[in-house]
């Protein structure tokens, strides 16, 4: 249905179903408000309401632009999407080490690996099947439309270092929570987070660049834009890698709050001691 109404008509339809979800699953806006609470604690309550109210918002585009990813192509993809800082994701090709494109669930991370692959060439993209098997297939049908490669996490480490060799890119999102097994703490948003540090690991490991990239919505043009930062050098030091990646998710979070999935529990996992925050 998203795919076939008109565009206006489509956005209007699911927004209407993003709000029935925030209606009906109501943890979904508390945990937001508590992470705000901690993360963005200037802002007012009504602040705080509209960054989620966003959040919906940015879901209801990005399923009106996943039911319409059969419908975009070369010839019109530039209608969805724009380019900033493509330079560095050039530039990191390069070297000839591949590149590692660090993002997040933030703006629409389904289209920028899905119009990269029409604007400039094919990647490989890091997935975690979803827990509903009908829906699951789905998603990865579209997601390879555009000629991208899925790796699933269960065979990560080993596909993503051979695409690496192959000279290829591999995206990976690692904004969310885990386990203290999988990760390291480091500071977020005022208050300490669990982040995985297979990433960074990877990245000293076979020395391919790190580059930020996201794709978010802009109002003025109304379509997406995709940048790509500079790179992110690797010391080694696993806590001081994964500090200075998710510093850089926390400058852009707080340029385009909106766009980011305060939805999640992102600060579940605590430090010894520490109480639970949800």
């Amino acid at each position: 249905m998203l795919r076939r109404l008109p565009l206006q008509a489509a956005m209007q339809t699911a927004v209407s179903a993003t709000n029935l979800l925030d209606f009906a699953l109501p943890r979904l806006r508390r945990v937001a408000l508590t992470n705000l609470s901690f993360a963005l604690p200037e802002l007012s309550t009504t602040e705080k309401n509209e960054i989620v109210d966003g959040v919906f918002r940015n879901l209801a585009r990005m399923l009106v632009t996943l039911a319409r990813f059969p419908d975009i192509n070369h010839s019109n993809v530039s209608g969805w999407i724009g380019y900033e800082g493509l330079e560095h994701y050039i530039g990191a090709k390069e070297k000839g080490r591949g590149v590692l494109i660090a993002t997040a669930h933030l703006g629409n991370w389904e289209l920028s690996a899905f119009a990269h692959a029409l604007m400039t060439e094919p990647m490989n993209v890091l997935v975690r099947a979803l827990d509903n098997a009908r829906i699951d297939e789905l998603v990865e049908k579209r997601r390879t439309l555009s000629g991208n490669r899925l790796i699933q996490k269960k065979d990560a480490a080993r596909a993503v270092v051979r695409a690496l060799r192959n000279g290829e890119a591999v995206g990976i999102l690692i904004d969310q929570n885990t386990s203290p097994a999988e990760g390291v703490f480091i500071d977020f948003f005022h208050k300490k987070a669990c982040a995985g540090s297979a990433f960074v690991k990877l990245a000293y490991h076979t020395k391919a660049p790190v580059i930020p990239g996201f794709a978010l919505w802009d109002e003025i043009s109304n379509r997406y834009v995709l940048r790509f930062h500079s790179e992110i050098k690797m010391s080694g030091d696993e806590v001081a890698d994964t500090q200075r990646i998710h510093s850089c998710f926390e400058e852009i979070i707080r340029c385009h709050p909106d766009q980011w999935m305060w939805i999640h529990r992102r600060w579940k996992t605590r430090p010894p001691g520490e109480p639970a925050l949800y």
